[in-house]
């Protein structure tokens, strides 16, 4: 290899990178925790190191010219790169201490984890835990989390998932509201009752009606993106939601609509990269998830 060919460093390339992914010189300055006047200076060094202009300004936006496009995808085969070093590193640790980062639903995050996190500082008091709360998918491999608690299957094969169990899900509501309008004897009453939705509202109405519910978008008054939100909503009073039997038998008050109706079932894995599971620390956060998930409390 010509080394003397290298003619710039890994700090410019990946001030780069982070530009032309984010799309602005302050939404990368973010993601990678600098200054943006600092970005912008790797940036400009890496073009004069190359001789050649990354990027051009159309009104408040970047944009990659030719060049930048042709550098892009050999700069992000260094990320990746980059990123694999990092992992296989990770990996190595034996330590039992340092920082795991967890991500889970924003109900999970709230109801199920503080308990398992409580017990994992009793076991571990040197591990370090940060939460993202995100209904979005964390990407494992890009380091945005190193342990996953999904309820849908990863795909990915350097991902290690394990399905912990098959959560139930029913139907409830604040006494407030069936005291209002009344307390559904059968599914067909259900028609005439408002809905808190969650997430998407198609999908959640699909989904209630292949378990032989008959709902519309016209039951849903109200909702929210985030499953904290739509629960705070189930419990003021607001119509009848859907949640996990664990986080509900935290709410005192609140009633289970139709108790004969079958349970919602979703799926609870846990998912890690496959080279991080081999790290003492991630291993025994992994463990111990399994662990306090695969309970029924």
């Amino acid at each position: 290899m010509n080394w003397n060919a290298v003619s710039f460093d890994w700090n410019q390339a990946r001030a780069f990178l982070a530009t032309a992914e984010e799309g602005s010189l302050s939404a990368a300055a973010r993601a990678l925790g600098q200054t943006q006047p600092t970005l912008g200076r790797q940036v400009t060094a890496l073009e004069q190191e190359l001789g050649v202009v990354l990027f051009e300004r159309i009104g408040r936006s970047l944009a990659l010219t030719p060049s930048g496009l042709e550098l892009l995808d050999h700069v992000r085969a260094m990320g990746e790169a980059a990123g694999r070093i990092s992992l296989a590193a990770s990996g190595q640790s034996q330590s039992i201490e340092g920082q795991v980062c967890i991500s889970a639903s924003d109900a999970m995050a709230a109801y199920i984890l503080p308990g398992a996190l409580k017990r994992l500082r009793a076991e571990a008091p040197k591990i370090e835990i940060e939460v993202v709360a995100s209904n979005a998918l964390s990407d494992l491999r890009r380091r945005e989390a190193d342990i996953a608690i999904r309820h849908v299957r990863p795909e990915q094969p350097d991902l290690i998932a394990k399905l912990v169990r098959d959560a139930r899900a029913f139907l409830y509501a604040a006494p407030e509201y069936l005291d209002a309008h009344g307390r559904p004897e059968t599914p067909e009453d259900l028609t005439a009752c408002n809905f808190i939705g969650f997430g998407q509202p198609d999908r959640l109405i699909a989904a209630l009606n292949e378990e032989g519910l008959k709902l519309s978008r016209h039951n849903f008054k109200a909702g929210s993106e985030s499953g904290v939100v739509a629960w705070e909503l189930t419990k003021q009073g607001l119509g009848i939601g859907i949640m996990a039997e664990e986080i509900a038998a935290l709410t005192p008050g609140i009633e289970r609509v139709l108790p004969d109706l079958p349970p919602f079932l979703f799926p609870i894995w846990l998912t890690t990269h496959r080279e991080l599971h081999s790290s003492r620390r991630i291993r025994l956060v992994f463990d111990l998830l399994d662990e306090v998930l695969s309970e029924r409390w």
